[in-house]
């Protein structure tokens, strides 16, 4: 297969599109920035947002992998005009896809669901009526959009959601600051960290389980085997940022310097997704809770340099 990774220059473009190479699969990345961790991709840097459509390599490819977005919820919420380039971007990537009659696989998120207090959370949860930041509106929008290109020109689809996915290439802070690596910084050089909402239960995903899932779509979306449906995927449990900051600080073994302040506008309080859909579609089996995927983040980050 061939396949049109959008974002291929993040932590999940990068994992996935090794993941298709490896396996014999044709890679082509779009990204606004040069891949800082391999020149294995073969990558067209492109600001998706401002592009023209017929500026898009054209394959053929036997689908689309859109994950380009800006990412960083609080940060949407100072410069909500990076909420709107993220509709931007996948406007233009549905219109190539249409134009192409290419399957696309959306990269949603957790945020769509807003700040839902329920145990766990299935697909049919999420509440578009209400939208908790920038963010998750650009979500919900694309979500939307991409319903109405299956709707009006028959596109075939997959939507992940995906939820706090870590591990393998996702320190790059100068890019943007995510919450597990910015503790592993920290705690390492025994800087203080502040945790916002000391409450605060996610559903962390490690990077393997999240690759799995995503391949096994990609290649049932392909086949004709699954296709119009929206999937979470992440692990299906809850921890709390104290759980992961005392994981964090056990695997370094090193004491955190913790101060706790009030979640900030914009950000969700709990989420923990049902992943049955994912189970019975793709046959998920996320293998690595936080417990587990914490000590493999940091043997990751010793053996690229990052940890001293």
């Amino acid at each position: 297969m061939h396949i049109l990774v959008t974002g291929s220059s993040g932590q999940i473009g990068t994992n996935v599109g090794l993941a298709l190479l490896e396996r014999g699969d044709r890679v082509t990345g779009i990204d606004k920035r040069a891949n800082a961790w391999t020149d294995e991709i073969e990558t067209v840097q492109m600001n998706l947002a401002t592009a023209n459509v017929d500026e898009i390599p054209t394959g053929p490819f036997d689908a689309v992998l859109h994950l380009a977005a800006n990412a960083k919820v609080f940060e949407l919420v100072e410069q909500p005009d990076r909420a709107m380039d993220n509709v931007k971007t996948l406007f233009n990537v549905l219109e190539f896809c249409r134009r192409n009659k290419t399957p696309i696989i959306f990269a949603s998120s957790r945020e769509v669901y807003g700040d839902i207090h329920h145990h766990v959370t299935h697909e049919d949860l999420a509440d578009f009526v209400v939208a908790e930041s920038p963010y998750s509106a650009s979500k919900i929008a694309g979500e939307a959009f991409v319903y109405s290109y299956n709707q009006c020109y028959g596109l075939p689809y997959l939507v992940f959601r995906f939820s706090n996915v870590y591990g393998r290439f996702d320190n790059d802070a100068e890019r943007m600051e995510r919450v597990t690596p910015l503790f592993i910084d920290r705690i390492n050089s025994e800087a203080p960290i502040t945790v916002f909402g000391k409450q605060k239960v996610l559903d962390f995903t490690y990077v393997d389980d999240c690759v799995t899932g995503v391949l096994s779509g990609i290649d049932k979306l392909v086949a004709g085997d699954v296709g119009n449906q929206t999937i979470n995927l992440a692990y299906g449990q809850g921890w709390t940022l104290v759980d992961l900051v005392n994981l964090i600080g056990l695997g370094l073994r090193k004491e955190p310097k913790v101060t706790y302040e009030p979640s900030r506008s914009g950000e969700v309080m709990r989420y923990v997704a049902d992943i049955g859909k994912a189970r019975e579609l793709l046959d998920y089996d996320p293998q690595t809770p936080l417990s587990a995927g914490i000590p493999k983040t940091l043997a990751w980050w010793r053996e690229s340099g990052a940890l001293a």
